[in-house]
């Protein structure tokens, strides 16, 4: 390298250096399967959960009501990290049974590795289930990982005695409840790693939980007693408005005193999964509400760290899960499906209040329709850097500017099982292994707007589905049958082709005709 070559770059990194240095930090805090219902601050939580630390960032920022982050882990994810749809993450694939999958990062980039050369020092803590390559040293300045897919052996043991590398070293065996421990490791970032760089910092903390086999800390066992938990319309079937494939959901059964009890599946049970056929379906919902305290517990250490180290004021928190999960609901014990109960998550933004345009004293509420791709189009915005690429995201800025902005863009999600970029350009015949993910949830697209949201199967013959999501909250009542609602459909139908072409869906002329209504 000559001599005017080196002082190129090096005014190109000192420059990169200038444009980050006012910046604020970011911490990123991403669960695992946890649904909207297990904190208190949302409307649709059982009315005894309590999730303190996680409402005060609520009442202090801004709340998503209606964000569909994803259908799974590993999809979530790819979306989360390249702001792409499903089938615009090129090379991402399985490599064999879950969570085995690798990517090339030369065809699949993370916009992360962009933060970095624009002058933030970037952290990742936690689970990763992006292929067996983490990305330490050209994503991550600095990483304390769980990586999945690199020792699937170890994949099951979500809560203790995990296979962890640190800063790209080999792994060591870590006993302890992990929940907490991410934690531990967080705070020390936040407290000495990130300030001791320099640079503004940004935290990707993934918590495992509150994944299966739902494990609560030791001190959270006996939390909730007593619990009751609401009569769910559809949890046994038939559900005659909804496609084939939901009429075949049947984890419950009626118990002996006529509640529901787990029924057990047939076949291999999903890695990290546990079925306890008998056990009441308010016993696995008290479980799962248990496992979501530690993380709650963290929010409150993590906010308590950012004042004492005098970072409160300078750092953008988002909360978020890379979906939700069902249980009872639509008959799942699951996630995937297209629906509220299944994968809605929660999603809240807190700001600082140099760039908050509400005091942090009141909490405001966002009901417009998000999803995973519009996250990180939204980072770049706030924090004025350059996008890596063209993401397929809508920049939520003006709503967390002003939650009652006049929005009317659309928000899709696409299902595309455990296919990716160029391998989903043509649909799977029904039957094929290809098309199903999860309990045999097939390919779909999802597109919700205003008070409606459409699902599309992608099967030849299918029933759509359309919503009134503001009468109708728990999804039952099929309003796509309805010649009252016939125009909506259309316009529904128009606007989803719309985006599969805007975000470059190679299926987007060959989706599957519907069943005739």
């Amino acid at each position: 390298m000559n001599l005017i070559t080196r002082f190129f770059y090096l005014g190109c990194l000192l420059g990169n250096l200038t444009i980050a240095a006012d910046k604020p930090n970011i911490l990123f805090i991403y669960t695992d399967d946890q649904s909207t219902r297990t904190v208190s601050a949302y409307e649709d939580a059982y009315y005894w959960v309590d999730t303190p630390n996680i409402d005060r960032l609520a009442e202090e920022g801004i709340r998503f009501t209606r964000a569909n982050i994803g259908s799974w882990c590993m999809a979530s994810r790819a979306s989360i990290l390249t702001g792409l749809q499903q089938h615009k993450v090129e090379s991402l694939r399985m490599t064999g049974p879950n969570p085995m999958n690798v990517y090339d990062p030369e065809k699949c980039q993370f916009w992360t590795e962009s933060l970095r050369k624009q002058g933030y020092h970037t952290a990742q803590i936690g689970k990763w289930h992006t292929g067996v390559d983490s990305g330490y040293g050209r994503d991550w300045d600095h990483q304390i990982v769980w990586n999945r897919p690199k020792y699937p052996e170890n994949s099951p043991n979500y809560y203790f005695d995990q296979l962890i590398e640190f800063d790209g070293k080999e792994a060591v065996l870590v006993k302890e409840y992990t929940t907490d421990k991410y934690t531990d490791w967080a705070v020390e970032f936040i407290k000495e790693r990130g300030p001791q760089s320099g640079k503004p910092w940004y935290l990707w903390l993934c918590y495992g939980g509150v994944h299966a086999p739902f494990t609560p800390a030791d001190r959270h066992l006996e939390a909730y007693e007593d619990v009751t938990t609401p009569k769910i319309p559809d949890v046994y079937p038939p559900r005659p408005e909804k496609p084939e494939y939901m009429n075949q959901m049947e984890f419950w059964k009626p118990g002996p005193n006529g509640e529901p009890v787990e029924k057990g599946r047939e076949g291999p049970v999903p890695v990290g999964m546990q079925d306890l056929p008998g056990r009441p379906l308010k016993d696995w919902i008290r479980q799962y509400q248990q496992g979501v305290l530690s993380i709650d517990e963290g929010v409150g250490r993590l906010l308590e760290s950012l004042q004492e180290s005098g970072q409160d004021e300078n750092t953008i928190i988002i909360f978020t899960s890379d979906q939700g999960f069902a249980w009872g609901q639509h008959g799942s014990k699951s996630k995937v499906a297209p629906y509220r109960a299944n994968i809605a998550a929660p999603l809240i933004f807190r700001l600082p209040k140099g760039i908050a345009s509400k005091s942090r004293s009141k909490g405001t509420v966002v009901t417009e329709p998000v999803t995973a791709v519009d996250i990180p189009v939204t980072l770049f915005s706030i924090t004025g850097l350059r996008s890596p690429w063209k993401m397929h995201g809508y920049d939520l800025s003006p709503l967390l500017k002003d939650p009652e902005t006049p929005w009317g863009k659309p928000s899709m999600l696409v299902h595309t099982a455990k296919q990716y970029g160029s391998d989903t350009n043509t649909i799977p015949p029904k039957g094929d292994p290809k098309l199903y993910h999860g309990p045999g949830v097939p390919w779909y697209v999802l597109l919700s707007q205003g008070r409606y949201k459409y699902i599309r199967t992608l099967i030849e013959g299918e029933t759509e589905e359309l919503y009134d999501v503001v009468s109708d909250s728990q999804e039952v009542i099929n309003l796509a049958g309805n010649p009252a609602y016939s125009k909506v459909l259309r316009q529904y139908r128009k606007w989803t082709i719309d985006e599969l072409k805007r975000t470059d869906a190679g299926f987007v002329n060959k989706l599957p005709s519907v069943a005739n209504h």
